[in-house]
């Protein structure tokens, strides 16, 4: 008997993926490469005008509501809504090389967006996408061997260039933000790294933290060769101002705290109540105790201050009992400043 033809491979594939999902588009190879393709160049498009120092600023709106004006490439490619998945690759790159070296978003998007831009051209003409790729990567080997014949060895972390290293932080700034606030910010920035660098060790960027002050200008900017910790005074007499001090860091909470299952007390009169209020507090008190007693070890025989930091909270009458000891105490700091004390 006469049996019916088989069907096609695509369009099996196509009944495959249309069962699965109803919504999926199905496109052949030659479609979805310039599909991409397009993706790239559009990407292209957003990010081509705010590059360099005459670039425009962009503004993002935030779900919120909430405003961002900006023309770095690697805020814009982390704060947009990609939709496309080789745009979403192509931003991550760029991302990647922020990430390591700082600098170079947009220009990333813009070299990948034009190399493809490019190569649609010989793909319109029938030149196989094989061959293409082979031609970048013998580009790409090309520009690395001129690149390692063409760049300037730089002094190490035992003998930083600070001329260097402020022509490279003045190109990156003045790229994305006014001339006279990016040679500000240069020196700081410049100075910021020469603090935190050791020989030997590679930098570490998390000592350095970036703070927004409010209801203060651009231009208010200063670097503060120390650790900011963001605590206002919590008790009226603990010391302002403190010299040459040894500083106490721990993870301890020195306040009452409720339990983590519902309790209650059962109590029949007044004194009983006090007494049952005393013992929970015992504990508490017993470590402020034991911290003051590390302070009088210490600080024997001389004049140095003392200064408690915690990343739990400190209650008024432990800030009193540390106060009368002429002990410093900041409660709820951040982990981060933990580790960089």
């Amino acid at each position: 008997h006469d049996a019916s033809p088989p069907l096609p491979t695509a369009t099996m594939a196509s009944s495959s993926i249309r069962s699965i999902n109803p919504n999926a588009e199905i496109m052949s190879k030659e479609a979805a490469l310039f599909m991409n393709i397009n993706a790239a160049k559009g990407l292209q498009g957003v990010m081509k005008s705010n590059l360099g120092p005459k670039g425009t600023i962009k503004m993002l709106v935030g779900g919120a509501g909430d405003l961002k004006l900006t023309k770095d490439g690697n805020v814009l490619l982390k704060e947009m809504q990609i939709q496309n998945p080789t745009a979403v690759m192509i931003a991550r790159t760029a991302v990647a090389q922020d990430d390591i070296t700082g600098d170079g978003t947009s220009s990333t998007v813009l070299i990948i967006g034009e190399l493809l831009k490019q190569a649609e051209r010989y793909l319109n003409e029938g030149l196989h996408p094989r061959v293409l790729v082979e031609g970048f990567e013998a580009a790409k080997k090309a520009s690395i061997k001129f690149l390692e014949g063409y760049k300037i060895p730089c002094p190490g972390v035992e003998a930083p260039d600070r001329e260097l290293l402020t022509c490279v932080a003045k190109t990156a700034l003045r790229s994305k933000l006014r001339e006279e606030l990016a040679d500000k910010l240069t020196t700081i920035v410049v100075d910021a790294v020469l603090c935190i660098s050791k020989v030997d060790e590679p930098i570490d960027l998390h000592m350095v933290e970036v703070m927004h002050m409010r209801h203060k200008l651009d231009s208010d900017t200063r670097l503060v060769s120390g650790l900011v910790l963001d605590h206002g005074s919590r008790h009226p007499d603990m010391k302002k101002h403190v010299d040459d001090a040894y500083i106490l860091t721990c993870n301890i909470s020195l306040e009452y705290e409720k339990s983590e299952v519902n309790s209650s007390f059962m109590y029949s009169d007044a004194d009983q109540r006090e007494r049952m209020v005393a013992a929970e507090r015992e504990y508490t008190d017993d470590v402020v105790r034991q911290v003051i007693a590390l302070k009088k070890k210490v600080c024997d025989g001389n004049s140095k201050g003392f200064v408690v930091i915690t990343q739990k909270g400190i209650d008024p009458i432990s800030l009193d009992m540390l106060a009368k000891e002429g002990i410093v105490g900041l409660r709820r700091a951040k982990k981060r400043n933990m580790e960089r004390l």
